[in-house]
Protein backbone atom coordinates (compact mmCIF):
# COMPACT_ATOMS: atom_id res chain seq x y z
CA UNK A 1 0.00 0.00 0.00
CA UNK A 2 1.12 3.71 -1.12
CA UNK A 3 2.29 5.45 1.82
CA UNK A 4 1.22 9.02 0.59
CA UNK A 5 -2.98 9.81 1.04
CA UNK A 6 -4.40 13.42 -0.16
CA UNK A 7 -6.67 14.74 2.59
CA UNK A 8 -9.86 13.66 1.15
CA UNK A 9 -9.30 10.19 0.86
CA UNK A 10 -10.87 9.79 4.38
CA UNK A 11 -14.00 11.93 3.18
CA UNK A 12 -15.02 9.13 0.60
CA UNK A 13 -18.47 8.04 0.99
CA UNK A 14 -18.15 4.22 0.91
CA UNK A 15 -21.49 3.68 0.24
CA UNK A 16 -21.90 6.05 -2.99
CA UNK A 17 -18.86 7.89 -3.73
CA UNK A 18 -18.48 10.76 -6.51
CA UNK A 19 -22.37 10.70 -6.14
CA UNK A 20 -22.53 14.10 -7.61
CA UNK A 21 -24.65 14.74 -10.98
CA UNK A 22 -22.01 12.93 -13.54
CA UNK A 23 -22.95 15.26 -16.47
CA UNK A 24 -23.40 18.77 -15.65
CA UNK A 25 -23.86 20.12 -19.30
CA UNK A 26 -26.70 17.39 -20.06
CA UNK A 27 -29.01 17.23 -16.42
CA UNK A 28 -31.92 15.62 -15.87
CA UNK A 29 -33.95 14.95 -12.66
CA UNK A 30 -34.32 11.16 -13.01
CA UNK A 31 -30.74 10.47 -11.84
CA UNK A 32 -30.17 7.55 -10.19
CA UNK A 33 -26.41 6.73 -8.75
CA UNK A 34 -24.68 3.35 -8.95
CA UNK A 35 -21.54 3.80 -7.64
CA UNK A 36 -20.62 1.85 -4.85
CA UNK A 37 -19.71 -1.62 -4.04
CA UNK A 38 -19.94 -3.96 -6.56
CA UNK A 39 -18.69 -8.06 -6.77
CA UNK A 40 -15.33 -7.89 -8.69
CA UNK A 41 -13.45 -11.57 -10.54
CA UNK A 42 -10.80 -11.40 -12.69
CA UNK A 43 -10.53 -14.25 -14.87
CA UNK A 44 -9.18 -15.40 -18.57
CA UNK A 45 -10.00 -12.89 -21.19
CA UNK A 46 -11.67 -15.46 -23.21
CA UNK A 47 -14.25 -16.47 -20.15
CA UNK A 48 -17.71 -16.41 -20.89
CA UNK A 49 -19.07 -15.72 -17.80
CA UNK A 50 -18.03 -14.46 -14.24
CA UNK A 51 -18.86 -16.88 -11.84
CA UNK A 52 -17.32 -17.06 -8.32
CA UNK A 53 -16.48 -13.37 -6.97
CA UNK A 54 -12.88 -12.73 -5.91
CA UNK A 55 -14.04 -9.87 -3.40
CA UNK A 56 -15.37 -6.54 -3.55
CA UNK A 57 -14.42 -3.42 -5.01
CA UNK A 58 -15.59 0.22 -5.16
CA UNK A 59 -17.01 2.15 -7.92
CA UNK A 60 -15.73 4.26 -9.70
CA UNK A 61 -11.99 3.76 -8.52
CA UNK A 62 -10.27 1.77 -10.71
CA UNK A 63 -8.80 -1.95 -9.73
CA UNK A 64 -4.92 -0.74 -9.27
CA UNK A 65 -6.00 2.36 -7.07
CA UNK A 66 -5.85 1.93 -3.36
CA UNK A 67 -9.49 3.39 -2.43
CA UNK A 68 -10.60 0.46 -5.15
CA UNK A 69 -10.63 -1.20 -2.28
CA UNK A 70 -8.04 -4.19 -4.35
CA UNK A 71 -5.01 -2.65 -5.81
CA UNK A 72 -4.78 -5.32 -7.88
CA UNK A 73 -3.44 -5.88 -11.19
CA UNK A 74 -5.04 -6.64 -15.07
CA UNK A 75 -2.55 -8.54 -17.77
CA UNK A 76 -3.37 -8.52 -21.02
CA UNK A 77 -4.73 -11.92 -21.26
CA UNK A 78 -7.13 -11.31 -18.55
CA UNK A 79 -10.51 -10.01 -17.84
CA UNK A 80 -12.01 -7.76 -14.87
CA UNK A 81 -15.63 -8.76 -14.22
CA UNK A 82 -18.08 -6.49 -12.44
CA UNK A 83 -21.40 -7.08 -10.57
CA UNK A 84 -24.10 -5.55 -8.64
CA UNK A 85 -28.04 -5.36 -8.14
CA UNK A 86 -29.99 -2.38 -8.79
CA UNK A 87 -33.46 -1.42 -9.02
CA UNK A 88 -34.89 1.67 -11.12
CA UNK A 89 -36.22 3.82 -8.63
CA UNK A 90 -39.08 5.38 -10.43
CA UNK A 91 -41.84 4.05 -12.56
CA UNK A 92 -40.41 3.70 -16.10
CA UNK A 93 -44.10 2.19 -17.99
CA UNK A 94 -43.46 3.38 -20.94
CA UNK A 95 -40.52 5.26 -20.32
CA UNK A 96 -36.90 4.43 -21.55
CA UNK A 97 -33.91 3.73 -18.66
CA UNK A 98 -30.77 4.66 -20.07
CA UNK A 99 -27.59 3.13 -18.17
CA UNK A 100 -24.22 5.53 -18.31
CA UNK A 101 -21.23 4.85 -17.88
CA UNK A 102 -18.51 8.04 -17.77
CA UNK A 103 -15.41 5.88 -18.60
CA UNK A 104 -15.06 2.12 -18.61
CA UNK A 105 -10.96 1.46 -19.48
CA UNK A 106 -10.54 -0.04 -21.68
CA UNK A 107 -13.46 -2.69 -23.88
CA UNK A 108 -16.28 -3.51 -22.17
CA UNK A 109 -19.30 -5.42 -22.80
CA UNK A 110 -22.17 -4.67 -20.54
CA UNK A 111 -24.69 -7.59 -19.36
CA UNK A 112 -28.35 -7.18 -17.62
CA UNK A 113 -30.03 -9.98 -16.47
CA UNK A 114 -27.97 -12.55 -18.54
CA UNK A 115 -28.39 -10.75 -21.20
CA UNK A 116 -25.84 -8.66 -23.57
CA UNK A 117 -27.02 -5.17 -23.77
CA UNK A 118 -24.32 -3.16 -25.42
CA UNK A 119 -20.64 -2.11 -24.86
CA UNK A 120 -17.86 0.29 -25.55
CA UNK A 121 -14.28 0.22 -26.82
CA UNK A 122 -12.09 3.22 -25.87
CA UNK A 123 -10.89 3.64 -22.25
CA UNK A 124 -11.34 7.69 -21.58
CA UNK A 125 -15.32 8.78 -22.99
CA UNK A 126 -18.48 8.03 -21.71
CA UNK A 127 -21.41 5.88 -23.58
CA UNK A 128 -25.10 5.23 -22.59
CA UNK A 129 -26.89 2.21 -23.32
CA UNK A 130 -31.03 1.65 -23.61
CA UNK A 131 -31.53 -0.98 -21.12
CA UNK A 132 -35.13 -1.02 -21.05
CA UNK A 133 -36.00 -4.06 -22.81
CA UNK A 134 -33.72 -5.76 -20.53
CA UNK A 135 -35.33 -4.67 -17.33
CA UNK A 136 -37.41 -7.07 -15.05
CA UNK A 137 -39.48 -4.84 -12.68
CA UNK A 138 -38.27 -5.51 -9.97
CA UNK A 139 -34.51 -6.12 -8.83
CA UNK A 140 -32.14 -7.07 -11.57
CA UNK A 141 -28.52 -7.81 -12.43
CA UNK A 142 -25.88 -5.54 -13.83
CA UNK A 143 -22.57 -7.73 -15.12
CA UNK A 144 -19.82 -5.46 -16.85
CA UNK A 145 -16.56 -7.18 -18.38
CA UNK A 146 -13.94 -5.39 -19.18
CA UNK A 147 -10.81 -5.97 -21.24
CA UNK A 148 -7.82 -3.65 -20.75
CA UNK A 149 -4.20 -4.67 -22.43
CA UNK A 150 -2.79 -1.25 -21.67
CA UNK A 151 0.69 -0.75 -23.07
CA UNK A 152 0.87 -4.73 -24.42
CA UNK A 153 -1.48 -2.81 -27.06
CA UNK A 154 -1.71 0.08 -29.60
CA UNK A 155 -5.12 1.53 -28.38
CA UNK A 156 -5.01 5.10 -26.82
CA UNK A 157 -3.86 4.55 -22.97
CA UNK A 158 -2.10 7.70 -22.38
CA UNK A 159 0.81 7.45 -19.60
CA UNK A 160 -0.59 3.85 -18.13
CA UNK A 161 2.46 1.66 -18.00
CA UNK A 162 2.22 -2.12 -16.76
CA UNK A 163 5.41 -1.39 -14.82
CA UNK A 164 5.76 2.17 -13.99
CA UNK A 165 8.52 4.62 -13.82
CA UNK A 166 9.55 8.00 -14.88
CA UNK A 167 6.58 9.63 -16.44
CA UNK A 168 5.09 6.58 -17.25
CA UNK A 169 2.41 5.90 -14.20
CA UNK A 170 0.37 2.86 -12.91
CA UNK A 171 -2.31 1.37 -15.69
CA UNK A 172 -5.76 1.92 -14.88
CA UNK A 173 -8.35 -0.87 -15.45
CA UNK A 174 -12.15 -1.11 -15.51
CA UNK A 175 -14.61 1.57 -14.42
CA UNK A 176 -13.06 4.58 -13.08
CA UNK A 177 -16.06 7.02 -13.53
CA UNK A 178 -19.51 7.15 -12.32
CA UNK A 179 -21.90 4.87 -13.38
CA UNK A 180 -25.67 6.12 -13.80
CA UNK A 181 -29.24 5.33 -14.62
CA UNK A 182 -32.03 7.69 -15.80
CA UNK A 183 -35.56 7.13 -16.89
CA UNK A 184 -36.78 9.16 -20.12
CA UNK A 185 -39.51 9.55 -22.81
CA UNK A 186 -39.71 8.06 -25.57
CA UNK A 187 -38.63 10.80 -27.73
CA UNK A 188 -35.92 12.48 -25.19
CA UNK A 189 -32.70 14.81 -26.05
CA UNK A 190 -29.44 12.63 -26.49
CA UNK A 191 -27.33 15.16 -27.36
CA UNK A 192 -26.73 18.88 -27.08
CA UNK A 193 -24.60 20.50 -29.32
CA UNK A 194 -23.92 24.67 -28.27
CA UNK A 195 -21.35 27.27 -30.02
CA UNK A 196 -21.13 30.76 -29.16
CA UNK A 197 -21.43 33.63 -31.29
CA UNK A 198 -20.12 36.80 -29.43
CA UNK A 199 -19.63 38.94 -32.73
CA UNK A 200 -23.43 38.10 -33.38
CA UNK A 201 -24.58 38.12 -30.23
CA UNK A 202 -26.09 34.64 -30.20
CA UNK A 203 -25.53 30.44 -29.57
CA UNK A 204 -25.83 28.00 -32.39
CA UNK A 205 -27.76 25.46 -30.52
CA UNK A 206 -27.87 21.71 -31.95
CA UNK A 207 -30.17 18.96 -30.33
CA UNK A 208 -29.83 15.54 -31.27
CA UNK A 209 -33.38 12.97 -30.69
CA UNK A 210 -35.51 10.47 -32.39
CA UNK A 211 -38.88 11.16 -33.58
CA UNK A 212 -41.26 14.14 -33.90
CA UNK A 213 -40.84 17.21 -31.91
CA UNK A 214 -39.49 21.18 -31.73
CA UNK A 215 -37.14 22.35 -29.42
CA UNK A 216 -37.52 25.24 -27.14
CA UNK A 217 -34.42 26.69 -25.70
CA UNK A 218 -34.16 29.54 -23.00
CA UNK A 219 -31.32 31.36 -21.69
CA UNK A 220 -31.17 32.56 -18.07
CA UNK A 221 -28.65 34.99 -16.38
CA UNK A 222 -29.01 33.37 -12.79
CA UNK A 223 -33.03 32.82 -12.38
CA UNK A 224 -33.90 35.78 -14.92
CA UNK A 225 -34.87 34.96 -17.94
CA UNK A 226 -32.51 36.87 -21.01
CA UNK A 227 -34.73 35.10 -24.34
CA UNK A 228 -35.56 31.85 -25.73
CA UNK A 229 -36.30 30.05 -29.37
CA UNK A 230 -37.86 27.45 -31.01
CA UNK A 231 -36.86 25.50 -33.79
CA UNK A 232 -36.99 21.66 -34.99
CA UNK A 233 -32.81 20.07 -34.58
CA UNK A 234 -31.19 23.18 -34.80
CA UNK A 235 -31.05 26.78 -33.93
CA UNK A 236 -30.25 30.59 -33.13
CA UNK A 237 -30.19 31.67 -29.67
CA UNK A 238 -30.35 35.35 -28.98
CA UNK A 239 -27.67 36.21 -26.12
CA UNK A 240 -28.04 40.31 -26.14
CA UNK A 241 -25.79 42.78 -24.54
CA UNK A 242 -23.62 39.08 -23.66
CA UNK A 243 -21.52 39.10 -20.79
CA UNK A 244 -18.37 37.86 -22.11
CA UNK A 245 -16.41 34.40 -20.08
CA UNK A 246 -12.91 34.51 -19.19
CA UNK A 247 -10.74 33.54 -16.30
CA UNK A 248 -11.28 36.87 -15.01
CA UNK A 249 -14.87 36.77 -15.06
CA UNK A 250 -16.03 32.88 -15.83
CA UNK A 251 -19.68 33.84 -16.35
CA UNK A 252 -21.92 31.60 -17.22
CA UNK A 253 -25.62 31.18 -18.36
CA UNK A 254 -27.93 28.50 -17.33
CA UNK A 255 -29.66 27.00 -20.18
CA UNK A 256 -33.33 24.81 -20.23
CA UNK A 257 -33.47 22.76 -23.57
CA UNK A 258 -37.21 21.45 -24.12
CA UNK A 259 -38.97 18.78 -26.28
CA UNK A 260 -42.06 19.67 -27.15
CA UNK A 261 -44.05 16.83 -29.02
CA UNK A 262 -48.04 17.10 -29.10
CA UNK A 263 -48.16 19.73 -27.15
CA UNK A 264 -46.79 19.11 -24.23
CA UNK A 265 -43.16 18.85 -23.07
CA UNK A 266 -41.83 15.60 -22.72
CA UNK A 267 -37.97 16.41 -22.00
CA UNK A 268 -36.15 18.43 -19.90
CA UNK A 269 -32.52 19.20 -19.45
CA UNK A 270 -30.83 21.76 -17.93
CA UNK A 271 -27.62 22.74 -19.19
CA UNK A 272 -25.16 25.91 -19.47
CA UNK A 273 -23.20 27.93 -21.66
CA UNK A 274 -20.31 30.63 -21.83
CA UNK A 275 -20.15 33.44 -24.20
CA UNK A 276 -16.61 33.65 -25.45
CA UNK A 277 -14.55 33.88 -28.54
CA UNK A 278 -11.04 32.31 -29.19
CA UNK A 279 -9.18 33.60 -32.52
CA UNK A 280 -5.75 34.77 -33.38
CA UNK A 281 -4.33 38.24 -34.65
CA UNK A 282 -0.91 40.13 -35.57
CA UNK A 283 -0.17 42.73 -33.54
CA UNK A 284 1.56 46.20 -34.29
CA UNK A 285 4.73 44.76 -35.06
CA UNK A 286 3.34 41.36 -36.88
CA UNK A 287 3.62 39.28 -34.41
CA UNK A 288 0.76 36.55 -34.24
CA UNK A 289 -1.06 36.60 -30.59
CA UNK A 290 -3.62 34.33 -29.27
CA UNK A 291 -6.79 36.61 -28.48
CA UNK A 292 -9.79 36.13 -25.86
CA UNK A 293 -12.84 37.81 -26.87
CA UNK A 294 -11.03 39.37 -29.59
CA UNK A 295 -8.17 41.13 -27.59
CA UNK A 296 -4.54 39.63 -27.47
CA UNK A 297 -4.48 37.34 -24.08
CA UNK A 298 -1.54 35.65 -23.06
CA UNK A 299 -2.30 31.94 -21.13
CA UNK A 300 0.25 31.45 -18.34
CA UNK A 301 -0.56 27.69 -17.90
CA UNK A 302 0.43 24.52 -16.34
CA UNK A 303 1.01 20.52 -17.22
CA UNK A 304 -1.77 18.89 -15.33
CA UNK A 305 -1.47 14.57 -15.87
CA UNK A 306 -4.47 14.58 -13.55
CA UNK A 307 -3.46 11.46 -11.05
CA UNK A 308 -4.27 10.59 -7.41
CA UNK A 309 -2.06 9.02 -4.78
CA UNK A 310 -5.08 7.27 -3.34
CA UNK A 311 -7.58 7.09 -6.57
CA UNK A 312 -5.02 6.83 -9.61
CA UNK A 313 -7.26 8.94 -11.93
CA UNK A 314 -10.16 8.88 -10.28
CA UNK A 315 -10.27 12.12 -7.31
CA UNK A 316 -11.19 10.73 -4.38
CA UNK A 317 -14.15 13.55 -3.98
CA UNK A 318 -15.26 16.26 -6.19
CA UNK A 319 -14.25 18.30 -4.01
CA UNK A 320 -10.27 17.62 -4.80
CA UNK A 321 -11.13 17.12 -8.69
CA UNK A 322 -11.60 20.78 -8.18
CA UNK A 323 -8.71 21.92 -6.00
CA UNK A 324 -5.88 21.70 -8.03
CA UNK A 325 -7.87 24.48 -10.50
CA UNK A 326 -9.03 26.16 -7.90
CA UNK A 327 -5.52 26.40 -6.50
CA UNK A 328 -3.48 27.04 -9.52
CA UNK A 329 -6.32 29.74 -10.17
CA UNK A 330 -5.46 31.49 -6.61
CA UNK A 331 -1.41 31.36 -8.18
CA UNK A 332 -2.20 33.40 -10.53
CA UNK A 333 -2.34 30.43 -14.15
CA UNK A 334 -4.99 30.62 -16.17
CA UNK A 335 -4.42 27.67 -18.29
CA UNK A 336 -4.20 24.28 -17.78
CA UNK A 337 -3.36 21.55 -20.34
CA UNK A 338 -4.61 18.26 -19.85
CA UNK A 339 -1.97 15.84 -20.22
CA UNK A 340 -2.92 12.05 -22.33
CA UNK A 341 -5.76 12.07 -20.78
CA UNK A 342 -9.67 13.13 -20.35
CA UNK A 343 -11.23 14.14 -17.59
CA UNK A 344 -15.07 13.36 -16.10
CA UNK A 345 -17.52 16.43 -16.90
CA UNK A 346 -17.46 17.37 -13.81
CA UNK A 347 -13.72 18.43 -14.16
CA UNK A 348 -14.45 20.72 -16.90
CA UNK A 349 -17.84 21.91 -15.69
CA UNK A 350 -14.96 23.21 -12.16
CA UNK A 351 -12.97 24.95 -15.08
CA UNK A 352 -15.85 26.64 -16.13
CA UNK A 353 -16.44 28.08 -13.44
CA UNK A 354 -13.94 28.53 -11.12
CA UNK A 355 -12.10 30.23 -14.84
CA UNK A 356 -9.39 28.06 -16.36
CA UNK A 357 -8.50 27.92 -19.66
CA UNK A 358 -7.79 24.52 -20.63
CA UNK A 359 -5.62 22.44 -23.40
CA UNK A 360 -6.80 19.21 -23.99
CA UNK A 361 -4.47 16.35 -25.48
CA UNK A 362 -5.57 13.20 -27.07
CA UNK A 363 -4.63 10.22 -24.69
CA UNK A 364 -1.65 8.46 -27.61
CA UNK A 365 -0.97 5.03 -27.68
CA UNK A 366 1.57 2.18 -29.37
CA UNK A 367 4.67 1.91 -28.52
CA UNK A 368 8.02 4.52 -28.72
CA UNK A 369 10.87 5.12 -30.77
CA UNK A 370 13.54 6.03 -27.87
CA UNK A 371 16.09 7.39 -31.46
CA UNK A 372 12.67 9.71 -32.86
CA UNK A 373 11.76 10.42 -29.07
CA UNK A 374 13.96 11.23 -27.39
CA UNK A 375 17.60 11.40 -29.40
CA UNK A 376 16.73 13.25 -32.65
CA UNK A 377 14.93 16.56 -30.58
CA UNK A 378 18.06 16.50 -28.47
CA UNK A 379 20.30 17.02 -30.62
CA UNK A 380 17.98 19.25 -33.02
CA UNK A 381 16.30 17.31 -35.33
CA UNK A 382 12.71 18.31 -34.43
CA UNK A 383 10.85 17.99 -37.86
CA UNK A 384 11.53 14.81 -38.92
CA UNK A 385 8.54 13.93 -41.40
CA UNK A 386 6.02 11.47 -40.12
CA UNK A 387 5.70 9.73 -42.92
CA UNK A 388 8.20 7.24 -42.55
CA UNK A 389 5.77 5.38 -40.19
CA UNK A 390 8.19 2.61 -39.41
CA UNK A 391 10.38 5.63 -37.39
CA UNK A 392 7.36 6.29 -35.46
CA UNK A 393 6.23 2.59 -34.90
CA UNK A 394 3.10 3.59 -36.11
CA UNK A 395 2.08 1.29 -39.04
CA UNK A 396 -0.89 -0.69 -37.87
CA UNK A 397 -3.29 0.68 -39.73
CA UNK A 398 -6.24 -0.75 -37.31
CA UNK A 399 -4.13 1.17 -34.73
CA UNK A 400 -4.36 4.59 -36.63
CA UNK A 401 -7.87 3.66 -37.10
CA UNK A 402 -9.22 3.92 -33.72
CA UNK A 403 -7.17 6.64 -32.68
CA UNK A 404 -9.00 8.26 -35.25
CA UNK A 405 -12.40 7.11 -33.78
CA UNK A 406 -11.71 7.76 -30.03
CA UNK A 407 -10.24 10.97 -31.10
CA UNK A 408 -13.42 11.97 -32.94
CA UNK A 409 -15.39 10.92 -29.23
CA UNK A 410 -13.01 12.99 -27.17
CA UNK A 411 -14.09 16.51 -29.40
CA UNK A 412 -17.69 15.25 -29.42
CA UNK A 413 -17.92 14.74 -25.68
CA UNK A 414 -16.06 17.81 -24.87
CA UNK A 415 -17.35 20.22 -27.21
CA UNK A 416 -19.55 22.32 -24.98
CA UNK A 417 -17.02 22.87 -22.51
CA UNK A 418 -16.66 26.77 -22.13
CA UNK A 419 -12.91 26.34 -21.20
CA UNK A 420 -11.33 24.51 -23.62
CA UNK A 421 -9.26 26.61 -25.81
CA UNK A 422 -7.25 23.76 -27.84
CA UNK A 423 -7.00 20.49 -29.13
CA UNK A 424 -3.63 18.79 -28.85
CA UNK A 425 -3.61 15.14 -31.22
CA UNK A 426 0.00 14.45 -30.97
CA UNK A 427 2.61 15.00 -27.85
CA UNK A 428 6.18 14.60 -28.63
CA UNK A 429 5.98 12.54 -31.90
CA UNK A 430 4.56 10.01 -30.03
CA UNK A 431 2.07 7.52 -31.55
CA UNK A 432 2.17 10.52 -34.62
CA UNK A 433 1.39 9.97 -38.07
CA UNK A 434 0.06 11.74 -41.20
CA UNK A 435 -0.19 15.06 -38.50
CA UNK A 436 -1.16 17.63 -41.05
CA UNK A 437 -4.26 16.41 -41.94
CA UNK A 438 -5.47 14.86 -38.59
CA UNK A 439 -4.85 18.72 -37.47
CA UNK A 440 -7.03 19.67 -40.91
CA UNK A 441 -9.78 17.07 -39.68
CA UNK A 442 -9.98 18.42 -36.34
CA UNK A 443 -10.39 21.91 -37.33
CA UNK A 444 -13.14 20.76 -39.62
CA UNK A 445 -14.85 19.22 -36.41
CA UNK A 446 -14.37 22.12 -34.77
CA UNK A 447 -13.14 25.17 -35.97
CA UNK A 448 -13.74 27.49 -32.81
CA UNK A 449 -10.94 26.21 -31.33
CA UNK A 450 -6.97 26.29 -32.05
CA UNK A 451 -5.05 23.21 -32.32
CA UNK A 452 -1.34 22.37 -31.61
CA UNK A 453 -0.70 19.54 -33.78
CA UNK A 454 2.32 18.26 -32.84
CA UNK A 455 3.30 19.50 -29.35
CA UNK A 456 7.01 19.62 -29.09
CA UNK A 457 8.47 17.65 -31.65
CA UNK A 458 8.32 16.69 -34.75
CA UNK A 459 6.57 19.87 -36.06
CA UNK A 460 5.08 19.18 -39.50
CA UNK A 461 4.13 22.53 -39.88
CA UNK A 462 0.57 22.21 -39.62
CA UNK A 463 -2.02 23.54 -36.87
CA UNK A 464 -1.96 26.65 -35.51
CA UNK A 465 1.06 26.83 -33.00
CA UNK A 466 4.82 26.42 -33.43
CA UNK A 467 4.92 24.18 -30.25
CA UNK A 468 8.24 24.06 -28.55
CA UNK A 469 9.44 21.70 -25.51
CA UNK A 470 12.43 22.57 -23.61
CA UNK A 471 14.05 20.77 -20.99
CA UNK A 472 17.31 21.96 -19.06
CA UNK A 473 17.73 23.03 -22.41
CA UNK A 474 17.98 27.40 -22.43
CA UNK A 475 14.82 28.93 -23.90
CA UNK A 476 15.81 31.62 -26.55
CA UNK A 477 14.33 33.17 -29.19
CA UNK A 478 12.73 30.87 -32.32
CA UNK A 479 12.32 31.61 -35.90
CA UNK A 480 8.92 31.95 -36.39
CA UNK A 481 6.09 31.55 -39.31
CA UNK A 482 2.01 32.54 -39.55
CA UNK A 483 1.62 30.48 -36.34
CA UNK A 484 1.49 31.22 -32.84
CA UNK A 485 4.50 30.57 -31.07
CA UNK A 486 3.87 28.62 -27.87
CA UNK A 487 6.24 26.86 -25.39
CA UNK A 488 3.72 24.20 -24.40
CA UNK A 489 6.37 22.10 -22.02
CA UNK A 490 9.32 23.61 -19.91
CA UNK A 491 10.65 23.55 -16.79
CA UNK A 492 10.38 20.03 -14.92
CA UNK A 493 12.21 21.71 -11.82
CA UNK A 494 12.30 19.40 -8.85
CA UNK A 495 12.58 18.72 -5.47
CA UNK A 496 12.10 15.77 -2.86
CA UNK A 497 10.06 16.54 0.65
CA UNK A 498 10.26 12.98 2.41
CA UNK A 499 6.86 11.81 3.49
CA UNK A 500 5.21 13.47 0.79
CA UNK A 501 6.29 11.78 -2.16
CA UNK A 502 5.60 8.40 -3.72
CA UNK A 503 9.25 6.26 -3.63
CA UNK A 504 11.92 7.51 -1.95
CA UNK A 505 14.06 5.45 -4.37
CA UNK A 506 13.07 6.78 -6.99
CA UNK A 507 12.25 10.63 -7.84
CA UNK A 508 12.26 11.03 -11.09
CA UNK A 509 13.02 14.89 -12.26
CA UNK A 510 14.40 17.27 -14.94
CA UNK A 511 16.91 19.58 -12.51
CA UNK A 512 16.63 18.68 -9.10
CA UNK A 513 16.45 21.24 -6.23
CA UNK A 514 17.44 20.68 -2.38
CA UNK A 515 14.83 22.72 -0.75
CA UNK A 516 11.67 25.33 -0.91
CA UNK A 517 14.26 28.66 -1.46
CA UNK A 518 16.42 27.18 -3.81
CA UNK A 519 13.74 25.90 -5.88
CA UNK A 520 11.86 29.35 -6.08
CA UNK A 521 14.72 31.14 -7.13
CA UNK A 522 15.43 28.91 -9.72
CA UNK A 523 11.86 29.39 -10.82
CA UNK A 524 12.17 32.95 -10.67
CA UNK A 525 15.38 33.54 -12.66
CA UNK A 526 14.17 30.80 -15.50
CA UNK A 527 11.51 33.28 -16.03
CA UNK A 528 12.79 36.46 -15.47
CA UNK A 529 16.38 35.69 -17.52
CA UNK A 530 14.58 33.50 -20.37
CA UNK A 531 10.62 33.54 -20.35
CA UNK A 532 9.33 37.19 -20.12
CA UNK A 533 11.77 38.00 -22.58
CA UNK A 534 10.74 35.93 -25.40
CA UNK A 535 6.88 37.24 -25.28
CA UNK A 536 8.36 40.36 -27.59
CA UNK A 537 9.58 37.95 -29.59
CA UNK A 538 6.40 36.69 -30.48
CA UNK A 539 5.43 34.07 -27.72
CA UNK A 540 1.97 33.55 -26.91
CA UNK A 541 1.73 30.78 -24.25
CA UNK A 542 3.61 28.98 -21.87
CA UNK A 543 3.13 25.60 -20.22
CA UNK A 544 5.59 25.12 -17.16
CA UNK A 545 5.62 21.43 -15.43
CA UNK A 546 3.60 20.62 -13.71
CA UNK A 547 0.36 21.03 -11.22
CA UNK A 548 1.87 18.45 -8.91
CA UNK A 549 4.10 15.33 -8.47
CA UNK A 550 3.21 12.62 -9.74
CA UNK A 551 4.22 9.13 -8.51
CA UNK A 552 7.88 9.03 -9.28
CA UNK A 553 8.26 12.40 -11.20
CA UNK A 554 8.60 15.34 -8.34
CA UNK A 555 8.55 18.62 -10.14
CA UNK A 556 5.28 19.61 -9.17
CA UNK A 557 4.37 22.91 -7.81
CA UNK A 558 2.05 20.78 -5.59
CA UNK A 559 3.66 17.94 -4.05
CA UNK A 560 1.46 14.45 -5.12
CA UNK A 561 -0.50 14.13 -1.72
CA UNK A 562 -1.80 17.81 -2.51
CA UNK A 563 -0.71 18.93 1.53
CA UNK A 564 2.43 21.13 0.36
CA UNK A 565 2.67 23.91 -2.21
CA UNK A 566 6.59 23.36 -2.97
CA UNK A 567 7.38 26.85 -4.18
CA UNK A 568 6.80 30.16 -2.80
CA UNK A 569 2.80 31.34 -3.62
CA UNK A 570 3.89 35.35 -3.58
CA UNK A 571 6.74 34.37 -6.22
CA UNK A 572 4.64 32.56 -8.37
CA UNK A 573 1.98 34.95 -8.41
CA UNK A 574 4.31 37.64 -8.99
CA UNK A 575 5.72 36.40 -12.14
CA UNK A 576 2.25 35.10 -13.33
CA UNK A 577 1.39 39.14 -13.53
CA UNK A 578 4.64 39.47 -15.66
CA UNK A 579 3.29 37.20 -17.76
CA UNK A 580 1.53 39.23 -20.17
CA UNK A 581 1.44 40.85 -23.52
Amino acid sequence: MNAIRTPWAEQVDKVCPLSEYPRPQLERASYQCLNGKYEYAITDMNAAEMGAANGEILVPFALESELSGVEGALTETQALWYRRKFTVNEDYTGKRVILNFGAVDWKCDVFVNGSPAGGHVGGYCPFSIDVTAFLNGGENELVVKVIDPTDKADQPRGKQISKPTGFWYTSTSGIWQTVWLEVVPKIYVKKIKLTPDIDNSCLDVGVEFDGNACVKVTAFDGETEISSAEFYKNGKLSVPDAKLWSPENPFLYNLKVELIADGEVVDTVKSYFGMRKYSMKKDEKGKVRLCLNNKPYFQKGLLDQGYWPDGGMTAPTDEALAYDIQKMHDLGYNMLRKHIKVEPARWYYHCDRIGMLVWQDMPNGCNINQLVVGVLPNITIRTLPDKYEKLYLRTDKEAQKLFRTELDEMIATLYNCVSICTWVPFNEAWGQFDAVNVAKHVKELDPSRFVDHASGWHDQGGGDFKSIHRYIVPLHPFVLDNRAFVVSEYGGYSNVIKDHVWNIKKCFGYLMFKNKSTLTNAYRRLHTTQVIPLIKHGLCATVYTQVSDVENEVNGILTYDRKLVKLDEDMLRDINSKLSY
